[in-house]
């Protein structure tokens, strides 16, 4: 049992050699415990230092308070750099009746998902030609309302077409701190996700979501958002 636990645990007494520093260790470890457990969305490192007093070890009690939930119903977790409660996920079944069922994504906008994901920043005829079918922009327009994926840019070819990525509600949804956790080859060979006898020369890239562009995207200007439509359309 960490120190500040034992603090949060006996209200601060018991360690008279620091009462002070005990004290104020408790305050901040309780106004930490109260900050996630009132926001409705997870809190980085940077807007909890704003809401602390000045010079509190907000990392030091982020992972004391870390280790205190760890056995928990709920735990504190880092997701997209970010710090929130989450229920123990070896208890989630629990809550499989309580959470509002979601409108369910077509194989079609699971597999462009999958894809914008992996290959990001992707374009749309790109995702076609992984998937080896045309994708509509429906399935792209589905996938923009669950804020899981945006449009990063424009692809310096001919057309100038939208890049896609994923966001930090992505990361947030499916439970990841970085979108490098997603699985690799073997995590989705042995979830059965992937057949055993793939060729050799089959690869999973390494997924990257760095918010700058890439060399060969350009900014989206202001009013072209929705030009893609017309853009692709009159590219095809």
């Amino acid at each position: 049992m960490s120190e500040l636990e034992q603090l949060h645990l006996d209200g601060g007494a018991g360690l008279g050699a620091a009462p002070q520093k005990a004290s104020d260790d408790l305050a901040g470890l309780r106004m930490v415990e109260a900050l996630l457990f009132a926001s409705s969305e997870p809190l980085s490192l940077e807007e909890l230092t704003l809401r602390l007093p000045e010079g509190a070890d907000v990392l030091g009690l982020l992972e004391a308070l870390q280790e205190m939930y760890a056995p928990r119903g709920v735990n504190v977790v880092r997701l997209a750099g970010k710090w929130c409660f989450r229920t123990a996920e070896d208890l989630s079944y629990l809550m499989h009746r309580n959470v509002e069922e979601q409108r369910k994504l077509s194989r079609a906008a699971l597999e462009t998902l999958a894809i914008i994901a992996y290959h990001q920043p992707v374009t749309r005829a790109e995702i076609e030609e992984i998937r080896g079918v045309s994708t509509s922009k429906g399935t792209l327009d589905v996938l923009l309302e669950t804020t899981w994926i945006r449009m990063r840019g424009r692809r310096r070819t001919p057309g100038r077409p939208v890049t896609y990525g994923t966001t930090e509600q992505f990361l947030i949804h499916f439970g990841l701190e970085n979108v490098k956790d997603l699985p690799g080859l073997e995590e989705l060979k042995g979830a059965g996700l992937l057949d055993s006898a793939i060729p050799a020369s089959f690869l999973v890239p390494i997924p990257s979501d760095d918010a700058a562009l890439t060399e060969d995207e350009d900014p989206l200007e202001d009013g072209t958002l929705f030009d893609e439509e017309t853009d692709e359309t009159a590219g095809s």
